[in-house]
């Protein structure tokens, strides 16, 4: 029973995770339609920040608003210097664009920092919270700041200008246009919004994965079965569904099929998903009149 319980909460820890990086990709579907193959990169390269900044003597958590605000303004800066140029292109001159930026900012960390695996700390205590022994405090930690990301989230887009004016983009982007919306702007804030989420998710997991250059393609894949499952165009779904796909890895790798072949279950759900419920469990069906 207590191995069961201690999987669980190690299952909720890195379902933290893939929730936070799928809702980075929801954000970016909702405002382009197409998955950013490049999110887990982003994130990569902005935990490489972090960890130069943490490296370099200042303060973890400073290190980390540090990072994620530049990576806001980095997401923002793609938007308007690539992806804006393309928003009218065939779906596979995007798709293209996406992989070659995957692959453009994996070799620049790679060039830059090297292949050598590097330790990123973890700023929460060794010792298990309150004495419990089913899960430790960075898993804890991972799942607290989690839930604080998606509770800031709702707040700016049920409560302010901006975060109504960027679902109204997201939605229907000429409507927003003809009610005086800055579309343009709107995206742009949301490609910044999905980068500083990424963020988050990168610096969360690099005590547990390590920090090197490919970090991020495994956990990119959990992200993008978890969008899947919970239904790739609602955040709440994105959520829910990283932390349900956390726990079934993490029971599937303990008890069915062992700890080498866990990413079988992402690909799975992907198949399984697209196949069964290409919607999701709280997508919406898009139906088409002919």
């Amino acid at each position: 029973m207590e191995q069961l319980l201690h999987q669980i909460a190690a299952g909720l820890a890195t379902g933290g995770v893939y929730a936070s990086l799928a809702l980075a990709l929801v954000m970016i579907y909702q405002a382009t339609h197409h998955v950013n193959f490049a999110q887990g990169e982003m994130a990569m390269c902005s935990t490489y920040l972090a960890w130069s900044l943490i490296t370099a003597g200042m303060p973890y958590w400073l290190a980390f608003i540090v990072t994620v605000v530049i990576s806001f303004f980095f997401g923002m800066g793609i938007e308007r210097v690539l992806i804006r140029r393309v928003e009218n292109a065939p779906v596979l001159s995007v798709v293209i664009v996406f992989i070659g930026m995957q692959f453009i900012l994996n070799s620049l960390a790679g060039w830059v920092f090297g292949y050598t695996i590097q330790q990123f700390p973890s700023p929460f205590p060794e010792e298990p919270p309150f004495g419990n022994p089913y899960i430790n405090s960075h898993e804890l930690g991972i799942v607290v700041v989690t839930f604080l990301v998606v509770g800031m989230l709702w707040a700016f887009f049920r409560f302010t200008s901006a975060g109504l004016a960027l679902r109204g983009a997201a939605a229907n982007s000429d409507s927003a246009a003809l009610c005086g919306i800055r579309v343009g702007s709107m995206l742009a804030l949301g490609w910044g919004l999905a980068a500083a989420i990424g963020a988050v998710a990168g610096m969360l997991i690099a005590p547990v994965v390590f920090l090197d250059p490919n970090m991020m393609g495994g956990i990119l894949i959990y992200a993008f079965a978890a969008a899947l499952m919970g239904g790739i165009d609602s955040p709440v779904g994105a959520v829910i569904g990283g932390f349900l796909l956390g726990v079934l890895e993490n029971l599937a790798g303990a008890y069915l099929i062992g700890t080498e072949l866990k990413l079988t279950v992402a690909l799975v759900t992907i198949v399984t998903v697209l196949v069964v419920k290409p919607s999701g469990l709280l997508g919406k069906v898009v139906v088409t009149r002919v």
